[in-house]
């Protein structure tokens, strides 16, 4: 049976899974229905599977070769919390959590690629990695400590985006995503009445000043040439309008490509923080929780990922990274253990505007799963062929 036909034999199914995904989101290591829904998947096509349990992962494993190479392909199940907005009719039924990553979307592709390499396995072993907690907790260390990457080669991954038309496959090798860092301020000036601000310490004039002077670290301070940002995402403060607030808390992320660059943007905010606090005598302390490490592409990887996607899509569909998301993936951790590469896939259907990830209202075409499923299997086979010739 070729591809094609193949790839539209299972393409309902594919469909069916992504919705019923979609329906029931679970948030991070709380993934217990998911899971049961990719089990029962892999038992009906016969793939064996160890699964660490509710917060653990699911490992699936094809065997056409006991000696040959191991590839690993991975795909990430949470969903994030928020309502969704889609008017969908396999929209949420779970209050506060929805599917607005695609994780749904990478989940069914995976398994459409398993039930490819089932059909005609490689001449090496494939490893099916389905990960809990992308989106927080960093759950690919989970799989790591779980034994998920023993005997593995390499391994793929990759991500839906709609900022691109279906069948399109975006491959490049080195950074691809950025470092994020999460910060917290914390701002401690002298309450008082709202009548006599004379007599206390105001913080909120402290971290409204400090929210405007933290931007000037990327414009004022970071070469252009080098990505990065700092957004405060949450501010607290106050108790009554009448009150000068004693305290106040900022809190938001930093995104680097370079550690050069983090090492200067966390030590500026400490500086700014500090000489603000001084400035106003308040008490101003900064806490840095660092976050998940940048994607890095090997790239030797990167080219086998870039010729399955000539296979799947062809030159046309092919589309270069110019430049790093500044978006987090914890597939980074992964490629600090064994060599891998991650891809995007275009999700977005002709004539649909720009819908960003994590928007209440996030959907994509579904035919981006059956691009999906045929690279997964196509960039295994290629891996296998590569690493199976550097042996010979």
């Amino acid at each position: 049976m070729s591809r094609l036909t193949l790839i539209e034999s299972i393409f309902p199914r594919m469909v069916e899974l992504r919705r019923t995904f979609h329906r029931y989101p679970e948030l991070a290591f709380e993934e217990e229905r998911t899971a049961l829904v990719i089990m029962e998947e892999l038992r009906r096509l016969d793939i064996p599977f160890e699964y660490g349990g509710v917060g653990g992962g699911i490992v699936g494993k094809i065997t056409g070769q006991d000696d040959g190479p191991t590839i690993a392909l991975r795909a990430d199940m949470d969903g994030l919390p928020g309502d969704e907005t889609t008017g969908l009719p396999f929209a949420s039924v779970n209050p506060g959590r929805m599917h607005a990553c695609g994780h749904d979307g990478h989940m069914s592709m995976l398994l459409g690629a398993a039930a490819m390499l089932k059909e005609n396995p490689p001449p090496g072993r494939v490893v099916l990695i389905f990960q809990p907690a992308e989106e927080r907790g960093g759950g690919a260390k989970v799989m790591i400590q779980s034994g998920a990457l023993d005997r593995v080669k390499a391994i793929f991954g990759g991500h839906v985006m709609r900022q691109f038309r279906v069948g399109e496959i975006m491959v490049a090798h080195g950074t691809i995503t950025a470092q994020s860092d999460k910060f917290t301020i914390r701002i401690r000036g002298r309450g008082g009445h709202g009548a006599r601000p004379h007599e206390a310490v105001d913080a909120v004039v402290v971290a409204g000043l400090l929210i405007m002077a933290v931007q000037t670290l990327v414009s004022r301070e970071i070469s252009p040439f080098h990505p990065s940002v700092v957004t405060i995402g949450q501010v607290q403060a106050g108790t009554a309008a009448n009150v000068i607030a004693e305290h106040a808390v900022l809190q938001g992320t930093i995104r680097t490509t370079e550690r050069p660059v983090r090492r200067h943007i966390i030590e500026g905010l400490k500086r700014i923080a500090k000489a603000t606090g001084a400035l106003h005598n308040a008490i101003v302390d900064v806490e840095i929780s660092e976050g998940y490490p940048p994607v890095v592409n090997t790239q030797q990887e990167a080219e086998i990922a870039r010729l399955a996607a000539l296979k799947v899509v062809g030159q046309q569909g092919l589309v270069p990274i110019d430049n790093p998301s500044m978006g987090a993936e914890d597939f980074a951790y992964y490629l600090k253990q064994i060599p891998g590469c991650y891809v995007r896939f275009g999700a977005r259907r002709e004539g649909w505007e720009n819908i960003p990830l994590h928007s209440p209202a996030f959907d994509f075409d579904e035919e981006a799963l059956k691009v999906g499923a045929a690279f997964f299997d196509e960039v295994a086979r290629e891996a296998i062929r590569a690493y199976a010739q550097e042996e010979s």
